[in-house]
């Protein structure tokens, strides 16, 4: 049997066309500009020539026959860049340009075949050839200005370039995507890539956030507080390794090897607590966080700021004038954005106020040797020092009236109620006492001897009983005494300067979760705490007559601080006191206490993670509808804490124990209702979710 005869095929002339003889037809299908912009192209031209010929045919006249002109039908965006070199003067109007002539077919087929037919760079390929370049000599910069790329960008792909060769083949064959590759530079470890794509392969979450956590969990992030007190330069010198996400808006970070880091922050910190050990502290402690209510039975030494020149008070004056000038004209008569040079001088005005408040502060020689400080990090990652706090050992021990130095807490004993009925008790039922006083009577000679001790006990126990029963005719006064004694246990710890047998304990929390000492109640009080100390007199012996002096409304502000500081509504089970938890929800109503309000709200630390999986369910029920807990039912228990995190976020749920009988949180108003479809489809609760748990829906 005789072969099929083939047909030969005849390939369209290439000729090199003076450019005045070129026109653009306008019958080429592309009509809408996009890519790269014609001045971008026309300097690529002009650096590396043309790459690609133009694919024309001849023009025909009216006579039917062909004319020496040729009309462009593929090509018109390199046309138009060749016509803007002309114009500009960079190339002749006679220059030859390269075509391919065609002579037969229709024009409109062969310009939509052309951009049809065009398959786009593999973005691996465009990977490579920039690694490519590079390795060649050509820096960022350059391979930037090339291309009309960011060097950003580049970059970019140069680190996904770098990427482990066994997953950049799977991402040539489509088996793993752009976004999930992106993640995998953060490492430089193509083992470790390899290990954390095996894992994800396994399982059935391969989001992009979820490698991301597979790669850094054993990191620090550069956000911590003690990557920011090290210093990110000061870690890479000592050696360390920061993982840094390119694609990231946020510019993220890991530190990688944590031991180094600690190691760094403890060397730091033992420099910064020498210098301030150079100050004449008895102690100093350093670590990079204390427990809240670490300072809790240790008195504070209050220093005294140095005082102002009068050049640096009439300077400060100034300064707040023209703050309060700048106040009245801006934000009183409108409420448009301040211009930004009036921004730029408040803030400048502000610094330098401050400046004026935190000028060094000087403590007495004596109580310097007896004080220590702590040493610690800020939650911003700044050098936290406490000054002037003296342990109750080294307190030097209280005289009493006789002068004779004496256990404050047995004074006190001593003059509790049940002590002075047991005075009054025994001196009715003593035989002797009266004898032995009326023999210190009749002993006495010409010089006067002190009055006996049993004489004593017995007068001050009359004065007790009168003093409670004038008392309690004065409320105003009473409360003032109260106050008094609150503030002495509070601010100094000396009970024995009052008569009054109130005793004011403020425990420290006996179990401190994640977060505690940064949360905003706890700096709050911590604020009220501090800037009363600075109100209050040095000496305790001067409280009386200050607490007289106070107006009514900072009387009941203090007392109230006071009174808060003894709060205890922590459930203990080995406490057995009976109606503890009753009590403080009774006072939460009274106070309307919303703990969203507060700052709490429950993240994968603090309450996801440490509860089994159906309460975390339970949770998105009851904040989200039972429709987005079914999104999130068949995931792994850190997954889904995860999920809920970011599905309860400004909520306002809160578990049980937090919750205040008769008070609503923000809001928790429509809790349990199902998501419409409309919302869902407008970004409505489920845009807070990742894609893999919605496009099922």
């Amino acid at each position: 049997m005789a072969k099929a005869k083939i047909e030969k095929i005849t390939l369209s002339q290439a000729r090199d066309i003076p450019f005045d003889k070129l026109a653009l037809s306008s019958r080429n299908v592309r009509r809408v500009r996009a890519g790269v912009s014609i001045a971008e192209l026309a300097e690529d031209i002009a650096r590396r020539t043309l790459l690609q010929s133009l694919s024309v045919r001849e023009v025909i006249g009216e006579d039917g026959q062909p004319t020496d002109r040729y009309e462009v039908q593929a090509g018109g965006r390199r046309y138009r860049a060749l016509e803007l070199l002309v114009k500009q003067k960079r190339l002749g109007r006679q220059a030859p340009v390269p075509c391919i002539v065609r002579e037969d077919g229709i024009l409109e087929e062969d310009s939509l075949a052309e951009n049809c037919q065009r398959v786009s760079l593999h973005p691996l390929d465009q990977f490579r050839a920039f690694q490519a370049l590079k390795e060649q000599g050509l820096g960022e910069e350059e391979i930037a200005a090339r291309f009309f790329v960011t060097p950003q960008i580049v970059k970019q792909r140069l680190k996904l370039a770098s990427v482990s060769p066994k997953l950049l083949e799977v991402y040539a064959d489509d088996g793993i995507s752009l976004e999930q590759l992106m993640v995998f530079t953060i490492s430089d470890d193509h083992a470790r890539q390899e290990q954390v794509w095996e894992t994800v392969q396994r399982g059935y979450n391969k989001e992009p956030y979820y490698i991301r956590k597979l790669l850094t969990e054993d990191t620090v992030r550069a956000t911590d507080k003690r990557a920011r007190f090290v210093g990110l330069a000061a870690y890479e010198e000592a050696g360390g390794i920061v993982l840094r996400d390119l694609f990231s808006q946020n510019d993220e970070g890991w530190l990688q090897d944590v031991a180094l880091l600690e190691r760094l922050v403890t060397e730091k910190l033992a420099a910064e607590a020498e210098t301030i050990k150079a100050e004449g502290w008895k102690w100093i402690e350093a670590a990079p966080d204390f427990p809240y209510g670490h300072t809790a039975g240790l008195r504070r030494v209050i220093g005294e700021m140095e005082p102002l020149s009068d050049d640096e008070h009439a300077r400060r004056e100034a300064l707040r004038s023209e703050f309060e000038e700048i106040e009245q004209r801006y934000f009183q008569e409108s409420d448009e954005d301040l211009p930004e040079e009036i921004d730029r001088r408040l803030a400048e005005i502000e610094a330098q106020l401050d400046a004026f408040e935190e000028r060094p502060v000087s403590y007495d020689a004596q109580e310097v040797a007896r004080a220590g400080a702590f040493v610690s990090i800020d939650g911003e990652g700044r050098l936290k020092i406490d000054r002037g706090y003296v342990r109750p050992e080294d307190e030097v021990p209280v005289a009493d009236d006789r002068g004779d130095a004496s256990e404050a807490r047995g004074d006190v004993d001593a003059a509790s109620p049940s002590s002075v009925e047991g005075a009054q008790f025994a001196s009715s039922q003593d035989p002797t006492n009266t004898s032995s006083s009326d023999a210190d009577a009749d002993g006495e000679e010409d010089g006067l001897k002190p009055l006996s001790e049993r004489l004593v006990m017995e007068l001050t126990a009359h004065r007790t009983l009168a003093l409670r029963d004038a008392l309690a005719g004065d409320p105003d006064i009473a409360f003032l005494a109260a106050l008094h004694a609150l503030v002495l246990q509070t601010f100094w710890r000396y009970p024995t300067a009052s008569c009054l047998e109130i005793r004011a304990e403020s425990p420290t929390p006996t179990v401190q979760g994640p977060g505690l000492k940064e949360s905003q109640s706890a700096k709050a009080i911590d604020e009220r705490h501090a800037n009363w100390e600075k109100q209050l007199p040095d000496e305790p012996e001067l409280l009386w007559e200050f607490l007289c002096d106070f107006d009514h409304d900072s009387r009941m502000a203090l007392f109230a601080h006071c009174v808060s500081l003894t709060v205890n509504a922590v459930h203990e089970p080995w406490n057995r006191t009976q109606g503890r938890r009753h009590h403080a929800d009774q006072v939460a109503c009274a106070v309307s206490l919303d703990m969203t309000a507060a700052g709490w709200t429950p993240t994968v630390e603090n309450y996801l993670n440490r509860v089994p999986k159906a309460r975390i369910l339970e949770a998105v029920t009851e904040a989200k509808g039972a429709g987005m807990a079914e999104l999130i039912e068949g995931l792994k228990k850190s997954d889904m804490a995860e999920q809920a995190e970011r599905l309860l976020t400004d909520t306002g749920w809160l578990p049980e124990p937090l919750r205040t009988p008769g008070v609503e949180t923000a809001s928790v108003a429509g809790e349990g209702a199902e998501a419409e479809p409309d919302d869902q489809a407008q970004g409505g609760p489920t845009a807070d979710l990742p894609e893999f748990l919605t496009a099922a829906e």
